[in-house]
């Protein structure tokens, strides 16, 4: 069977949706990529843009470039529904066949009361550059309150977002520091878990408290968050914390576009999936990245480089069910959290895989590791190799 016969349609066009259709397309496959936008947005690098240590851009890749580089169809447009059975997908301004599915949506946030008040650094994009407009006039001004903090979901754990928080805060204190500025600014943890940070690991989660305390932050943990003001945040016990610029990143929840959807949901309304990341009741189907309901040990986080894994598996998987091969590639034994936090003028590095974890401090160096899997990543994609 030639493989140009079949029409694969890939939606997302972050990490597991942009890795699928290069993968799909090394094996000469017919792909149509679609995104709401038209530019991939490298978000573990976007934590510099609050700082302007970056540009917006530099944080972007071009998907019509990548489209032109790598031979693959792009619409850029945005999802309404999935008819499964019917085998298609309807935008909003087509309908669109295929002969398999990639979906690569990523996650909606939990909704809290107030958060139009918040900042964060792993929603929309462009709220990076409205956060660094208010960074600048706290800088400008020379004295402000900072919050920092995170949500949970009860009902999935598996998309808690800690560590873009705690790069954010310590490049903010970074930042302030070198413009001798930091003893006139307060910041403050919060957190509704009483152990955020655990998921990391024993050394992690230690080490991370080491540097809450070095710095001096205050650290409200383990209250549920009840809203968000101009000027705070409220949690439980009619406690309120001020604040001048609150950075939260909420737990990630299921798409709401999917429920009207006719493919099977976990309970946070994410998509149920094996482990070769194959729909449930679905044989062309695949979900891969934050939009699918991952499985795994207790302590799994949704992270780009499992979306890597996820979004690399689905399209071997495809390949091999249209070839009428019987081997697949599963993510479950690459489970492990990996992570280079960068603190402004340094890194951590941190991994857990089951019961091992390690917390190694790179003073320095670690930044420029950072700074170098940027590079490598974004001239990797564009290049093709």
């Amino acid at each position: 069977m030639k493989t140009g016969t079949k029409q694969i349609v890939i939606v997302g066009g972050g990490f597991a949706g942009v890795e699928a259709a290069i993968a799909l397309r090394k094996n000469k496959y017919d792909v149509t990529l679609v995104s709401n936008r038209d530019y991939f947005f490298i978000y573990p690098i976007s934590i510099w843009i609050p700082t302007g240590k970056i540009p917006f851009d530099k944080s972007t890749l071009s998907l019509p470039m990548l489209a032109k580089r790598h031979g693959f169809k792009l619409v850029v447009d945005e999802l309404v529904n999935v008819k499964g059975n019917e085998q298609e997908i309807e935008l909003n301004t087509q309908t669109l066949k295929y002969d398999y599915l990639v979906l690569a949506i990523g996650a909606d946030k939990m909704k809290h009361k107030g958060i139009e008040h918040t900042f964060s650094i792993c929603g929309q994009p462009k709220k990076s550059l409205a956060m660094k407009t208010r960074f600048d006039e706290l800088i400008e001004k020379g004295e402000g309150k900072i919050a920092i903090g995170f949500g949970g979901n009860p009902k999935d754990k598996s998309g808690v977002r800690g560590g873009p928080a705690f790069e954010i805060m310590f490049n903010f204190i970074s930042t302030l520091k070198q413009k001798n500025l930091y003893d006139k600014f307060d910041f403050t943890f919060f957190a509704p878990m009483p152990e955020p940070g655990k998921r990391m690991g024993k050394s992690g989660y230690k080490m991370l408290d080491v540097m809450l305390n070095k710095e001096g932050i205050a650290k409200r943990v383990g209250k549920k968050i009840t809203g968000f003001d101009h000027n705070g945040i409220y949690i439980e016990n009619d406690t309120f914390i001020e604040s001048d610029l609150t950075m939260f990143i909420p737990a990630s929840a299921g798409p709401a576009i999917l429920q009207q959807s006719d493919l099977p949901l976990s309970d946070a309304g994410f998509v149920k999936t094996d482990d070769h990341s194959k729909v449930e009741g679905f044989d062309n189907i695949y979900a891969v990245g934050d939009v699918a309901a991952m499985n795994g040990p207790e302590w799994k986080a949704k992270q780009g480089h499992m979306a890597v894994v996820m979004g690399k598996n689905a399209a071997y998987n495809i390949d091999r069910a249209i070839k009428g091969g019987t081997k697949r590639k599963g993510y479950q034994k690459h489970i492990n959290i990996l992570c280079v936090m960068d603190t402004g003028n340094g890194a951590g590095f941190i991994y857990r895989k089951g019961p091992k974890d390690v917390f190694i401090p790179l003073p320095i160096v670690g930044h420029w590791m950072k700074k170098v899997w940027g590079w490598h990543y974004k001239l990797t994609r564009t290049l093709g190799i």
